[in-house]
């Protein structure tokens, strides 16, 4: 299954991250020599089921990026650079919609989800990965967990789903990433009783897929990663000191 790849790349940084890094967008801020969008285009390009790849961002990220990746300049909302980045690839069989903040990621993660998703027959997949498997990796990253039937999971920062689905649930998609870290609010989109049941940790995957599903009005499935470097983002000081640790170890090596 070949697929194409959306990068969104126009968040500004005004987030926690400004206290650390005078950047005008996350996307651009260095980590181990590199801005955070190279890591993850460089992973995605070297992916042999990814086609075409477009990076939602501002006019800046140009110069950054390698010759065949296409700019699509960013709006002013999340809901719009889905849009714009979906319009931009309206003829692709599926988009993957990928954060520029994950830098850890690399081909086998993406080639590995791909697998799972063309084992399923759905519109839109969403990676989770569990709480043992991001510690035992990074041990050292707080990340927001939801505890289900099944296990204690964190959500990934990747989607698969086709154009359709991107546009015609636009709105609803842009609360899902907005919230991703907030499980209540989540819990809340899905209603009354998955609250409930998501305090008293009687919820299941099943129940989510299929009430996603109903929101949506598609087909939409979970697939559990065994790499954490899906879900492990940059997005406040002491991810970003975690992340140069690790990449600056990772750049010095290849340089010795």
């Amino acid at each position: 299954m070949k697929v194409d790849a959306m990068v969104l790349a126009g968040a500004p940084n005004t987030g926690k991250l400004q206290e650390v890094s005078p950047e005008e967008y996350e996307a651009t801020i260095p980590v181990g020599g590199k801005p955070l969008i190279s890591y993850v285009v460089d992973a995605i390009k070297s992916t042999p089921r990814i086609r075409e790849i477009v990076v939602v961002g501002p006019k800046v990220l140009a110069e950054l990026l390698p010759a065949g990746v296409r700019l699509v300049e960013s709006g002013s909302s999340l809901t719009d650079n889905i849009l714009r980045g979906t319009a931009a690839l309206r003829n692709s069989p599926k988009i993957l919609v990928v954060t520029s903040d994950i830098p850890f990621i690399h081909r086998d993660a993406i080639e590995d989800f791909l697998d799972r998703c063309a084992e399923l027959q759905a519109d839109l997949y969403y990676p989770i990965v569990s709480k043992e498997a991001n510690e035992q990796v990074y041990p050292d990253c707080v990340r927001t967990y939801v505890t289900l039937k099944e296990g204690t999971f964190t959500g990934g920062n990747m989607v698969l789903a086709t154009p359709a689905v991107l546009s015609n649930s636009k709105q609803l998609m842009a609360k899902v990433v907005t919230f991703r870290k907030k499980p209540w609010k989540l819990a809340k989109i899905l209603g009354l009783s998955f609250v409930v049941k998501l305090f008293l940790k009687q919820l299941s995957l099943a129940e989510l897929e299929k009430r996603a599903s109903q929101l949506l009005g598609v087909r939409g499935v979970a697939i559990i990663s065994p790499y954490p470097e899906i879900g492990t983002d940059v997005d406040k000081p002491s991810d970003l000191e975690l992340a140069e640790r690790i990449m600056g170890a990772v750049s010095g090596s290849r340089e010795a």
